[in-house]
Order: structure tokens, then sequence, then C-alpha cells
């Protein structure tokens, strides 16, 4: 084996091997054995078909918006309005579902429409504030984020909300041709993952095979420099937002009519988050996100196994994946100094 590519491999498997480490430290520390919670989380996310079907589908949300993140990393723009922009889609997907009646593919069809709409809108007006307003885009998103809650609790307890009253829970659930199919009895909708395969395959294209990709890897690396090429950086950074919400907007959308069957307040579920850590730990390269979900996918549906078996928050599992996230950056900014130091 070469010495470069024996390299490449230990730098790979360093942060996974410290992030282990670390994870067995913090559960020593609260009086676990030190490796079973791993073991645990992994058993509980695959231990049954139905839970594969729950992994695939808290696999989706965390493509889709891996997907459009890649393309506003790739611009150099750190959008945390992702979660805003489930909520948006959410919201206009179930203003489809509520008020329009069709047949189900053509109700199904508009609410995708609608909530790729909601999601690029609410992508858009951050876009709008980073140009023209000259605020920063986590500033802006924060912002849109702190809005979109608000305004999706003020729909299920005002002109949204149940007969019975307004709850936690909800609003009333969509009528069944809204529900998007599912396979067996299961929760698995392979119309979901086959969205959110679509959506990656969109975001590889557009940043590998296109202008405009090209362009917007070029603002990454140097903003200034690219608007003196004469490119278009406020026009691709607008299409890029637009484009990061619009496949957000569509989890949010697809976790209210495929998983839920109605409108909760926690309709992101964190997805938002949790996809800013997936492109991260994916080196914002799309052909990695669908790998780094899953694993992100893995953990989340199997932390509750260490609620039932070993009496841990199931929190330990977020330590776990923030630690990875952690120590692979940790190790890339370590790996880009000692390069720079030997040249």
């Amino acid at each position: 084996m070469k010495r470069s590519t024996l390299n490449t491999i230990l730098w790979v498997l360093a942060p996974i091997v410290s992030a282990l480490l670390f994870t067995a430290l913090i559960s020593v520390l609260v009086g676990a054995p030190a490796v079973q919670p791993i073991f645990e989380i992994f058993n509980g996310a695959l231990e049954s078909p139905q839970k594969w079907a729950d992994v695939a589908m808290a696999w989706v949300p965390l493509a889709l918006v891996g997907a459009g993140m890649s393309l506003t990393f790739a611009a150099g723009l750190w959008n945390i309005g992702a979660e805003g922009q489930i909520i948006l889609g959410a919201i206009f997907a179930t203003w489809v579902a509520r008020n329009i009646a069709l047949p189900q593919v053509p109700l199904l069809t508009l609410i995708v429409l609608a909530g790729l709409i909601g999601g690029a809108f609410w992508g858009l007006l951050t876009g709008l504030l980073r140009v023209y307003a000259r605020v920063h885009e986590i500033f802006a998103g924060l912002g849109m984020n702190f809005i979109a809650t608000a305004f999706i609790i003020w729909l299920i307890f005002n002109p949204w909300k149940p007969a019975r009253g307004a709850t936690m829970s909800g609003t009333e659930p969509f009528p069944p041709a809204a529900w998007v199919p599912r396979l067996g009895n299961t929760r698995l909708s392979l119309l979901s993952v086959a969205l959110a395969i679509v959506a990656l395959l969109i975001a590889y294209f557009l940043l590998k095979g296109t202008r405009f990709g090209l362009e917007l890897r070029a603002m990454g690396k140097n903003i200034r420099a690219a608007a003196l090429q004469g490119i278009p950086t406020q026009r691709h950074m607008l299409s890029s937002f637009t484009l990061c919400g619009a496949m957000a907007g569509l989890a949010g959308a697809l976790q209210a009519t495929a998983i839920y069957h109605r409108l909760i307040p926690r309709i992101s579920g964190g997805y938002g988050y949790a996809g800013m850590l997936v492109v991260l730990l994916a080196g914002f390269r799309p052909i990695w996100i669908p790998a780094v979900a899953l694993f992100f996918a893995i953990v989340g549906v199997g932390s509750p196994r260490l609620e039932l078996n070993m009496q841990l928050d199931a929190s330990l599992g977020g330590v776990f994946e923030g630690a990875i996230v952690l120590f692979v950056l940790l190790g890339a900014g370590l790996r880009k100094r000692l390069n720079k130091s030997a040249s």
C-alpha cells in the first residue's frame, strides 16, 4: 500500500476512533459500560424491518437538507435558517392538504410543489437580508427560524386548531388523500426516499457538472476575487439560498404528509441543524452526504434504546454525533496546518 494512501486512511479513521474513545469516556463518567452504549444505539436502529424503515425516513430530511446546504456551503454561506425553511415547507403543504380536494396523485403533486415553494420563499428572504440588508446569513437565518417557529405555533393554536381545542399534538389529521403512501405496515415511504435521492443527484450535478456550480465554488474560495472575475455573486447567493430552501421545504412537506399526517409544532425535528452537521462531516461534498446522513439517522433512531436498556439519556447519541464532527474538523485543521508547515 502506498504511503499516501495509508496516510489518507489514517486521517479518516483517527477522528472516528477519537470520537469513540471520547464517547466511551463520557459513558464511564456517568457510570455506564464504556462500549455498550454504541452497540445499543446500532442494535436499536437495526433490530427489525420497522426500525430499518424508521432509519430510512429519518434519512430523508437529513439527505434533503444536506443536499441543499451543500450548495450554500459551496458558496461560502452558512445557511443556519434551514429549520425555518423546513417549517415553511410544512406550512405551505398543510394549507394545500387542508384546502384542496383532489385525488391522491394530483394532491400529493401539489403538496410537493407547495413544500418546495414555501421553503424556497423562506430561503430567498434570508438571501435578500444577506445581499441587500447586509445582515450576516447566520443572524438572518436564526431570526427567520424564530419567526417560523412563532408562526407555526400561532397557526396550530389559532386558525388551524382542532375542533377539540388546541394542543401540542398539532392540527386535525389530513384527509387520507394527502397521506404519502407507506410500504406495508412500516413507516417507509418509497416516494420520500426517491425524492431525496433526486435532490442529492441535482445537488451533485449542479456542483460538479455546471458553470453555476463552478462559480459557486469560486465564491466559496474568495468571493471578492470571484466578483472581480465577473461572477454574479449576488445573484448566485440568492439562487443558492432559494435552492437550499426548496429542498428543506420539501423535507418539511414530507414530514407533515408522510410521517405525522398533520402539522405539529416540532415538525422540523432539529433536522435543519443536524443537516448542517451532515454537510460538515461530509466535507461539503454531495457524494458523501447519503452515507453520513445514514449514520446520523441510525444514531437518531437507535438512541432511545439507551433509556430503555441502560437508563441513560438518549442525548448521549447526540454527544457521539457531535464528537465525530468535532474530531473530523479538528483533524482537517491539523492536517492542513501540517501540510502547510511541510511545504
